[in-house]
């Protein structure tokens, strides 16, 4: 009877113990969150029923570090103008990036937009931007009716 009132006294030490324990391994798993490498939104704005359309492509990351990227356009049939641009731009975390493409079409057009991770200096400030070593390239296609 003395040993299993020695087990009951020690119990609820040993259930704080293990509590704490359990938190600790919790919180340790919770930091192991995968960041998003770049999140891309296209949109097209046309303007009523002609032929003028506005691209609109943002692009942001959740690393902690910059990255050099240059952002263009593909699309399936020629068009000519701004479409041509390439923005080369410094890519940060809590600075998304917003470009701009005016272009004309007179029919149905499928739009790629293309972000290249690259290396080039003089872009990022004190020429600090890192490269990623699964996937430079990230695109994203939408159809402009």
């Amino acid at each position: 009877m003395y040993s299993l009132h020695l087990l009951l006294r020690a119990s609820p030490a040993a259930l704080l113990l293990i509590l704490c324990l359990q938190l600790g391994t919790t919180k340790a798993q919770e930091d192991t969150t995968s960041r998003q490498l770049m999140t891309m939104d296209l949109q097209m704005l046309q303007i009523d029923t002609s032929e003028e359309a506005t691209v609109v492509l943002e692009v942001s990351t959740d690393l902690r570090e910059c990255m050099v990227v240059k952002a263009y356009l593909l699309s399936n049939i020629p068009i000519e103008g701004n479409f041509n641009y390439k923005f080369t731009s410094c890519l940060c975390n809590n600075y998304p990036r917003r470009f701009f493409w005016d272009l004309q079409t007179n029919s149905t057009v499928r739009i790629t937009a293309v972000v290249d991770v690259i290396r080039e200096l003089g872009i990022c400030p004190d020429d600090w931007a890192v490269i990623p070593i699964k996937a430079n390239r990230f695109s994203i296609t939408k159809s402009l009716p």
